[in-house]
């Protein structure tokens, strides 16, 4: 496998990032439910433009590069010892190649002085929660769903109800 490196994410890039970023998404959910799918958060789409937007304007954006060419990419949150893994995804043509590691690995080395990274991912999402589980080092800390709403996201809690079984998955890595 050639190198996998982090370069940060540039204006000309910004919509192909976009368009990566929810086929990635769409893939895994595809994978799980065929489709026949409602867990779209806008019209044909897992992950909405303004979800993708949101997190790169609010945290450092950076494709995942190996040989040269982009497939994928990560956005990260930091704050003195904490950190926040708000995205990362690789593109679904070369999964199960150790790129995802890779870029999580470098993630990790860009940013020595978080002691604690946290990331969510949804309960569906089998591959994430291996990957971040089992090959990244976090744990499961808590299980977000209709009867137990994520503080920090008013707007999920509105949007969960009876008739969708939805939830996330809170991830914790401590490093020392």
């Amino acid at each position: 496998m050639e190198k996998v490196t982090l370069a940060r994410l540039t204006k000309d890039d910004r919509e192909q990032f976009i368009k990566d970023n929810q086929e990635a998404f769409n893939y895994g959910a595809l994978e799980e439910f065929g489709l026949r799918d409602n867990h779209f958060e806008e019209e044909g789409e897992i992950i909405s433009r303004n979800t993708i937007e949101k997190s790169i304007d609010c945290g450092e954006a950076y494709r995942i590069m190996q040989d040269g060419k982009p497939v994928g990419g990560v956005v990260i949150k930091t704050e003195g010892e904490r950190g926040d893994l708000d995205l990362l995804f690789v593109s679904p043509h070369v999964h199960s190649k150790g790129i995802g590691y890779a870029a999580w690995c470098a993630v990790e080395k860009l940013h020595p002085e978080v002691i604690v990274w946290e990331t969510v991912t949804p309960y569906f999402e089998k591959r994430n929660i291996h990957f971040y589980v089992n090959r990244c080092g976090f744990h499961i800390v808590e299980f977000f769903n209709s009867h137990h709403p994520d503080p920090n996201d008013p707007e999920a809690a509105t949007q969960m109800n009876e008739d969708v079984q939805d939830g996330m998955f809170r991830f914790e890595k401590r490093l020392q």
